[in-house]
């Protein structure tokens, strides 16, 4: 295991879940309410919670780690910054959690000693995993069962040996669906993936609801639909596009662009975590967290055109096995019971996300 830093946190008793008078109220706050004695909420006197992040490094994680710490509370985070992508950016991800909160430990979660690192642990936010359906076929397969479903059964169980856990959050994944049965997808649609990485992501989310039908572990799994926004990872379409409209390379396009998405941005979906660890809900509860853009790639370029002012040039590739012509998620289910909807348009999403590209690439 690397270095790391330890810190030490004053605990307190943790209140009741929010009520219906507080649905909305921000889900920062709602955090503050899990962990401060009544007399003294919303007095200026809140103490914190402790939750802990694995994949803390990568694009969600530490973008949700960032929305907590700056929230006051306490972060232990977890991240064996493997070479999927350039360790670089993982490291540059860290530097933006510099805090006297925050502990991180490089490590990995099968090997390392987690009922050390879950001490004084509230939640526990899963994001870590081996990321892409193209490269999930063939011999690399192994690494999706080790880092997708050994370690998410590795950490269920840790989590339930600790038996205070407030909640758990594991990032699944649109991906389970493969070409689904209807659109837009609900949660109780048949899942049924075409790509060897939803599979895994499927068999780690049966893992998550499974240990909390069975043992009540307060487990909640969130459907994620393609994320994007400042900071998503190198080898993810939106960023090689706004890339490409900052440096004037060329991009790919597999298939005929004609494929249709549904893409959420990072801050709706470090909501949903956050409100998934807040709100009450049955243990193995799972949920779509959608931002209902429902747009083609072919569209998705003609916005980026439209917003850098410059023409994309492309690379047209053919399609590749795994990848489903149309993804669009139900979000009726987390707006009812979390109280979660998508507030960032796709094109301020873009916006944005092409803002951090002129700033990022040269």
């Amino acid at each position: 295991m690397g270095p790391h830093r330890r810190y030490s946190i004053h605990r307190r008793k943790l209140g009741p879940l929010r009520t219906e008078r507080d649905r909305h109220q921000p889900p920062e706050v709602a955090f503050a309410r899990l962990t401060t004695p009544r007399h003294v909420r919303y007095r200026g006197n809140l103490s914190q919670m402790k939750a802990f992040i694995t994949g803390v490094a990568g694009f969600v994680g530490s973008t949700l780690a960032r929305r907590l710490l700056s929230s006051g509370h306490e972060v232990v985070g977890i991240d064996a910054l493997t070479d999927y992508y350039d360790p670089s950016i993982k490291r540059t991800n860290l530097g933006t959690l510099a805090s006297d909160k925050f502990s991180f430990f490089e490590a990995d979660i099968n090997s390392v000693d987690l009922s050390d690192l879950l001490e004084g642990v509230d939640f526990i936010f899963h994001q870590a995993g081996q990321p892409g359906v193209r490269s999930s076929w063939g011999d690399e397969f192994s690494i999706y069962t080790s880092a997708n479903i050994l370690a998410t059964q590795r950490l269920l169980e840790a989590a339930k040996k600790r038996g205070a856990i407030k909640r758990f959050v594991y990032a699944s994944s649109s991906s389970v669906y493969g070409n689904a049965e209807s659109y837009p997808t609900r949660e109780s649609d048949r899942p049924q993936p075409v790509s060897p990485y939803g599979v895994s992501k499927l068999a780690a989310e049966h893992l998550v609801t499974l240990y909390g039908t069975n043992f009540g572990l307060p487990t909640v799994s969130l459907r994620y639909f393609t994320v994007y926004g400042p900071g998503q990872r190198p080898d993810m379409a939106f960023t090689r596009f706004v890339k490409a409209a900052r440096t004037g390379e060329s991009i790919p396009l597999y298939g005929t662009g004609e494929q249709i998405r549904d893409f959420t941005y990072v801050d709706d979906v470090v909501e949903a975590n956050i409100l998934a660890a807040t709100e009450e809900s049955t243990p193995g509860s799972v949920f779509n967290v959608a931002g209902g853009s429902n747009v083609s790639m072919l569209e998705v370029i003609d916005l980026i055109e439209s917003i850098s002012g410059r023409p994309l040039q492309i690379d047209r590739l053919p399609a590749v096995a795994g990848d489903v012509f149309r993804t669009g998620g139900s979000t009726d289910k987390i707006r009812t019971e979390l109280g979660w909807s998508a507030r960032v348009s796709l094109e301020d999403g873009l916006r944005n996300h092409y803002e951090w590209a002129q700033r990022t690439f040269s």
